[in-house]
This record gives C-alpha cells, sequence and structure tokens, in this order.
C-alpha cells in the first residue's frame, strides 16, 4: 500500500466518521461543522483520484456556498441550538424499509431503461478536457440525471434559507 492510497483510506474513514457525526451532533452549529469537514474530506479523496477539476469544485461550490450559507442560517435564526427531544423517531424501521423498497424501484427502472448503464459516458483518458466533461454533463446520453439533481439540491438550499429568513422576519413583527 503506497502513501496515496493511506491518504486515501483515511479521507475515506474521516469522511465516513464526520457524515455520522452531522446526522447525530446535537447542536445545529456543531452539524454544520462536522458538514464542512466531511465535504472537506470528499474534496480530498477527489485529489487522490487525480480530479483536480472536480475537488476545486467541490471545495469553491459545497464548503464555500452550501456549508457557509447552513452556517450563517444557523447563526442569524438565534432559535434555540439544542434539542432537548427524542432524537429517534418511533416508526425509524418501516421509514428506512420504504426508503430501501423505493432505492430498490428506483433502481430496477433505471436498469429496465433503455441505454441507462452504471456508466454512461467515458471521459477520455485526458480527463482535464473540459469540453468533453461539459458535453457529458447535459448530454442525454450522459450525466444529466445527476447534474439536474445537483441542480435541484442546490435550490432546494436556496428555498430553505429564503424560508429560515421569513421566519425570523415574522418572529420579529411579533
Amino acid at each position: 500500500m503506497n502513501g496515496l492510497q493511506v491518504v486515501f483510506l483515511l479521507a475515506a474513514l474521516v469522511s465516513l466518521f464526520s457524515a455520522v457525526m452531522v446526522v447525530s451532533a446535537r447542536r445545529m452549529m456543531h452539524a454544520a461543522l462536522w458538514l464542512v469537514l466531511t465535504l472537506m474530506g470528499v474534496a480530498v479523496i477527489f485529489v487522490t483520484l487525480q480530479s483536480s477539476f472536480f475537488a476545486v469544485v467541490q471545495i469553491l461550490v459545497y464548503v464555500g456556498a452550501i456549508a457557509i450559507l447552513i452556517i450563517f442560517s444557523v447563526m442569524l435564526t438565534r432559535r434555540v441550538m439544542e434539542d432537548h427531544g427524542d432524537q429517534i423517531l418511533p416508526g425509524w424501521r418501516a421509514a428506512g424499509l420504504v426508503a430501501l423498497l423505493l432505492f430498490g424501484v428506483i433502481v430496477g427502472f433505471m436498469t429496465l431503461w433503455l441505454g441507462f448503464s452504471a456508466v454512461l459516458v467515458e471521459l477520455p483518458a485526458d480527463a482535464e478536457n473540459l469540453l468533453e466533461l461539459g458535453r457529458s454533463l447535459v448530454s442525454p446520453q450522459g450525466y444529466v440525471l445527476p447534474f439536474e439533481l445537483a441542480s435541484v439540491l442546490l435550490v432546494a438550499a436556496l428555498i430553505g434559507a429564503i424560508t429560515i429568513a421569513v421566519d425570523r422576519k415574522e418572529d420579529q413583527d411579533r
């Protein structure tokens, strides 16, 4: 095992641990900081895979924008930062089973869909060719589905930030 593999495994372990801490942290600010560590770990994984473009995008978009937006929204709401109630819902097993079944149905439909495979587009040997990357991101035979899902995620984060800001404004008016 060489040094690059060791760094990859350490970054993967740090990312997994911090991802678990994101969902188990009792304070929102701590969860946001764990999220920043998780996203930085993913960026390190991209670097070890020699994908510098994706590493830079990971840092700029996710760490630089999404995580900072979450931290600012938590700081600006000034609500109670700690939840004292039970963190596990009574029907979590049923919800997990439904989620797994839904995931299986989606994967089943995707594999039955004509033209869909695990590797949709083979990028050229020089993966830094941004023209081919751009074409594969918007091509119907390429990565358009994950690209659109990422867009929906960003819009959902924006709507969440607006909702938090509007709720705070209504609380001040009362």
